[in-house]
């Protein structure tokens, strides 16, 4: 092993490729010995009563005790082991609770979130090399057996028996990378980011759960002044690189390894740049886990520059926990994407889009516009659930965000950003979720507003283009009446503007907000920044939606509603397949 980080529930392991090849080897690392140290802390910490099978000496030669006894138990059963070193022999008076510390000390390694950095120096002479995704899958697989065997070889020589059961679990790590330095066209200005490695491949053991700091994001995001990374102090050995197509757009995810989960799991929200990307400058950066003080000279530490010399966005988040949430990750990003849609003549959507045909021949593409918690993925959802009764075939264009062009001929077209969803596990049918478990990576399962980040789309159908028959509105606040319908279609350009400029939602604990609340547009990742230039699209784009027959409409899906989560979106969803079949 090279090198190995700790932050807070990360366990970072880095490596050039070489790695023990022997399980006994992996207890003579210098991560191992870390390991034994932070778990005796652990119990010490609890006052556990598995420290009774240690005798009482000085914590640093406790420490150095368990590392030799269990070196020794790694290659030789628990006789030999009292034959040739007497003074282990405290430790197997009572071997169940011996058996039972090396059990929870398994445990406690693997209550870490785990990764395997592996560094690619791109020699074409190194065979290893060319064929970088085999070697690198076998290397996670063989650190994987190294730990589950060195801990069962341990059991065995302490039990005197063979395990019954073998659970193949990825005892190792659950997420690889290879990292390489990249060749890529960095302006003069941002010359501190070049040393950065860049994520080339990327293996995950699903289901990848993780539990970072924080689970709600709060506020906006500040556009200022001036570069937030010209001071930024950005040491490139601390840092990883994602490069991502945000749409059409190349956008360098720089973060600092102690967000090392959170900067991965964009693997399962956008594509990966591809080796053409990489030669084009990107469309914008943004460095997650700048330097606190950095940032201090601004009124939020969530902030975007517009660098229009370099013709780039540039976005800084401090490396805090209080901003350790995969929202700040996404919503940045989305928020750079919506100004340069913007300034490309583009109106940026928050919302989903849907194409679906029904079974009595109908179809419709759909685009569902509201703030977060108002409905848009649920509403997918409970399209998902009434699939097998209306639907004959369905495609997600975006989840959360995309855009709207308009055309020479005076036609509207719709794209959008992301290949996956970041939905909340509380909104999805529990066999939806577990049914796609394979493929997902879960983030605080056990708290309020615990998420799932899964592939739900393709990037061709993200950048095709497609019209839009129907542009709703997602009222989750309202009860349905006879005032009030399901389905209420707008009539004019004035008054859709209205409601949708009004942005009102129910908030539903996604972020820190509580009650009725209101945002532009139902969108504060942009449109309130560049709130003239945004007016002026909003307005051009109503009438164009008027004019090319697209229906506007509010949709209430009553997800605000307290006993409404599932049935509102799935009586909502009943409605507009009524209106679609119209």
């Amino acid at each position: 092993m090279k090198k190995f980080s700790f932050y807070g529930k990360q366990a970072i392991i880095f490596t050039d490729g070489n790695i023990c090849k022997e399980p006994y080897e992996i207890t003579i690392t210098e991560i191992f010995a870390d390991v034994i140290h932070k778990f005796l802390e652990h119990l010490r910490s609890i006052e556990s009563p598995l420290l009774d099978v240690l005798p009482e000496m000085p914590e640093k030669e406790q420490d150095d005790y368990v590392v030799s006894l269990l070196q020794q138990l790694a290659q030789k059963t628990k006789d030999e082991v009292i034959s040739e070193s007497p003074r282990f022999s405290e430790s197997f008076r009572d071997t169940y609770q011996l058996h039972q510390f090396v059990e929870t000390l398994y445990n406690f390694w693997r209550s870490y979130e785990r990764f395997l950095v592996c560094y690619s120096h791109n020699s074409e002479s190194n065979a290893a090399h060319k064929r970088p995704g085999r070697t690198f899958n076998e290397t996670i697989e063989h650190l994987n057996y190294l730990v589950r065997n060195v801990y069962r070889d341990i059991c065995r020589n302490i039990t005197g028996q063979d395990l019954w059961v073998y659970r193949q679990m990825p005892a190792g790590c659950e997420v690889g990378i290879i990292a390489a330095q990249e060749n890529w066209p960095c302006p003069e200005d941002y010359k501190s980011l070049k040393g950065i490695n860049f994520i080339k491949q990327i293996l995950i053991e699903p289901p990848l759960i993780i539990d970072p700091p924080m689970n709600t994001r709060s506020g906006q995001f500040l556009k200022v002044d001036s570069n937030p990374l010209e001071d930024a102090g950005i040491e490139p050995e601390k840092w990883l690189c994602y490069p991502a197509k945000v749409g059409d757009l190349i956008i360098h995810l720089f973060f600092h390894k102690k967000f090392m989960g959170l900067g991965t799991a964009c693997v399962n929200l956008f594509d990966m740049c591809s080796k053409e990307d990489m030669k084009r400058k990107p469309d914008a950066i943004y460095a997650y886990g700048v330097d606190e003080g950095s940032l201090e000279k601004y009124d939020s530490k969530t902030v975007f520059y517009d660098d229009e010399e370099n013709g780039m966005l540039v976005a800084a988040v401090p490396n805090s926990d209080e901003f350790a949430y995969f929202g700040y990750v996404k919503k940045m990003m989305l928020t750079m994407h919506n100004v340069i849609m913007m300034k490309r003549g583009r109106l940026p959507i928050h919302g989903a889009m849907v194409r679906i045909s029904l079974k009595n021949g109908k179809s419709a593409n759909i685009i569902i516009l509201g703030d977060t918690g108002a409905g848009k993925s649920e509403s997918l959802e409970a399209f998902r659930i009434l699939g097998d009764k209306y639907i004959r075939d369905m495609t997600i264009i975006f989840d959360d965000m995309g855009s709207i062009e308009l055309g020479d001929d005076g036609n509207i077209k719709a794209y959008g950003t992301e290949t996956g969803a970041f939905v909340r596990l509380d909104d999805l049918q529990p066999g939806f979720a577990f049914g796609n478990i394979d493929r997902s990576i879960i983030m605080s399962p056990q708290k309020v507003n615990a998420r799932a980040l899964l592939p739900v789309t393709t990037l061709q159908e993200v950048l095709h283009g497609y019209p839009v028959d129907y542009f709703l509105y997602a009222n989750n606040y309202e009860e349905v009446d006879d005032n009030h319908p399901f389905f209420e279609q707008l009539k004019n350009p004035e008054e859709a503007l209205d409601v949708f400029r009004d942005g009102a939602r129910m908030a539903k604990g996604t972020t820190t907000e509580k009650g009725l609340v209101h945002a532009y547009f139902a969108n504060i990742f942009g449109p309130p920044q560049y709130k003239e230039l945004h007016d002026k699209l909003a307005v051009k784009y109503f009438d164009a939606l008027f004019k090319t027959g697209t229906k506007v409409a509010q949709l209430r899906t009553r997800l605000g509603i307290p006993g409404f989560e599932t049935k509102g979106p799935e009586t909502a969803a009943k409605a507009l397949f009524e209106e679609i079949s119209k």
